[in-house]
């Protein structure tokens, strides 16, 4: 649900709107399959090779008949959970847009969100009868490591958050033909409300996702500047600066952890976190609560600059560049709160302490260009449009960690790797048999020399997002025909071919990958007692490998529409 009322109110040169929205969403959140185990049981010799015979199973009978128990009775413990959520927005603001002269527009207001939960703590007390398992007695520490106690019941406080902005415009001229702009202010956004529902979803100790009670919807203060000239050629060209900072931003951390107190025996000695730096559950086990929590660390620096004319026989040029320095203390990549952990490269020296870095989101550059021309014919009944758009961009973002839990933080993927020298590669113990061991060693100091960045490194961690996958290019074209009726309805006719390069050549248009998931992770590891043990395919050759999806290969799609 949504609703949204403005008031404009025209005095002078002053034009106010007072205003207010609401958003309401409701969903459901079901993770089954395998969020809570193994979900179906089968009898022995039961078939399951179709869904005929799985659903006439009798463990996915039993399966069905618990979650409608469930339901049924909230007080019963069924097996599947349906998490029911409700979460919302509602706004009021000001503005005044005052037109001081009539080059110069000044423009300032005011807003307020406030988060609404409605009855989403019921929902989730309704929903740890379902799921059972849930221990809310477990001592568990925040991210300075202080004993906290958690609920999954208490969502965060319902506090307004205030934005206040401001923005002008210049006409230098008088005509439009320089024009100087800008504005600054903090702006709140909505995040992914699912978040919210891991904590609904999730009570039970063995997954445990919570919010922490503190957590602020994302804001961040952005400024920009901008600049647009027309010349008299027909020329445009623009200039465009902005400048953002985190305020609230988001991540996750791992509530079960302590500080750690243990050291990794080898070539390297971080910190590892012992049973005894770790949140214990009932039954003596260690146990994780993965939080949704706050940050104040990132910032982006952008800037655009683009050129565009159209001449008279209808011939239209674009050319634009796009340089942007992300930074953020998070990287959220996923809608699971472990995941979202698991696969953000944490701090060697503590987990849950954020680091900032290189964001993995965007291209550090990025050249576009557009050349579009229009043929009418027959009259002006026919009219053939050809565009064709290109790009040049450096490769997203990539970490080097390693594969497995090397700190027992209970991470597998967020642990930056330490590359070692070829001497410590030597002291290195690996799986396997002598020969294997050996065939590990060279394989390794291979792979490592032949890459720029790890090569750079040896003898030290590395860094968060701090590798850039390589340049690629990417061209498109664009025909549209058009059939201009007497009643001045057209009917429409487009051919998109997508990644031509690809369709003349099948080495043109293929990008380069040194990860599909941003996390590059060359070297496995486990550890037992503090001792590591390493294992490396000995097959990878190159950090690189290109990508086959469709974002590597050529596109033909074909549309039909009537104007009118």
């Amino acid at each position: 649900m949504q609703f949204t009322d403005n008031f404009n109110i025209y005095a002078g040169k002053h034009t106010f709107t007072l205003g207010t929205s609401l958003e309401r969403f409701s969903f459901d959140n079901s993770f089954n399959l395998t969020g809570y185990g193994a979900r179906v049981f089968f009898g022995p010799g039961e078939d399951i090779s179709t869904a005929a015979t799985f659903i006439k199973s009798a463990g996915f009978a039993a399966e069905v008949a618990g979650a409608k128990a469930a339901y049924t009775n909230n007080n019963a413990k069924g097996t599947w959970a349906l998490a029911q959520t409700t979460l919302g927005q509602w706004a009021v603001y000001g503005q005044d847009e005052f037109s001081v002269n009539d080059k110069f527009t000044l423009t300032y207001g005011l807003r307020l969100d406030m988060p609404l939960y409605f009855n989403t703590p019921q929902l989730a007390e309704e929903n740890i009868k379902r799921v059972g398992d849930y221990q809310p007695n477990v001592q568990y520490f925040n991210g300075d490591a202080q004993p906290v106690k958690l609920s999954s019941t208490t969502l965060p406080a319902q506090k307004p958050l205030f934005s206040p902005r401001i923005g002008f415009n210049y006409d230098v001229k008088g005509d439009r033909s320089q024009q100087l702009r800008g504005g600054s202010g903090l702006f709140t956004g909505r995040f992914p409300f699912v978040w919210i529902g891991n904590q609904v979803a999730n009570p039970a100790f063995y997954f445990y996702c919570v919010t922490d009670p503190n957590f602020k919807f994302p804001q961040v203060w952005r400024t920009n500047l901008g600049y647009d000239h027309k010349f008299k050629s027909g020329w445009l060209v623009s200039a465009d600066v902005i400048y953002t900072k985190d305020v609230n931003a988001v991540m996750v951390q791992n509530w079960g952890l302590k500080t750690p107190s243990g050291r990794l025996q080898g070539v390297e000695t971080r910190p590892i976190y012992n049973d005894s730096d770790r949140a214990k559950h009932d039954f003596g086990g260690v146990t994780n609560a993965y939080v949704f929590t706050n940050s104040n660390l990132g910032s982006t620096f952008n800037l655009q600059l683009q050129a565009e004319k159209t001449w008279a026989n209808g011939l239209f040029v674009k050319g634009g560049y796009n340089f942007l320095d992300a930074k953020d203390g998070a990287s959220t990549t996923v809608e699971i709160s472990s995941d979202v952990y698991d696969l953000n490269p944490a701090d060697v020296q503590n987990s849950n302490r954020p680091i900032l870095g290189p964001s993995p989101f965007g291209n550090r550059h990025r050249f576009v260009g557009v050349l579009a021309k229009k043929y009418v014919y027959g009259g002006g009944k026919w009219a053939t449009n050809f565009s064709l758009f290109a790009e040049y961009v450096q490769g997203n973002r990539y970490s080097f960690t390693y594969s497995g839990d090397i700190n027992n933080d209970g991470g597998t993927n967020n642990d930056l790797l330490f590359i070692p020298t070829d001497a410590q590669i030597d002291q290195m113990k690996f799986s396997g048999a002598a020969a294997q061991q050996s065939a590990q060693r060279s394989g390794l100091k291979s792979f490592i020399a032949q890459d720029d960045y790890l090569s750079s490194r040896r003898g030290q961690y590395a860094e968060k997002f701090a590798s850039l996958n390589p340049w690629y290019s990417k061209w498109d074209l664009r025909i549209l025909q058009d059939y201009n009726l007497p009643n001045k309805n057209v009917i429409q006719l487009s051919v998109d071919v997508l990644n031509l390069g690809n369709l003349i050549s099948p080495n043109w248009g293929v990008r380069q990958l040194a990860s599909s998931t941003r996390l590059a992770q060359p070297l496995g590891v486990s550890v037992d007692n503090g001792v590591p043990t390493y294992s490396f395919d000995a097959s990878q050759k190159q950090t690189y490998f290109n990508d086959f999806t469709l974002n590597s290969r050529w596109q033909i799609q074909v549309g039909l529409r009537y104007r009118f």
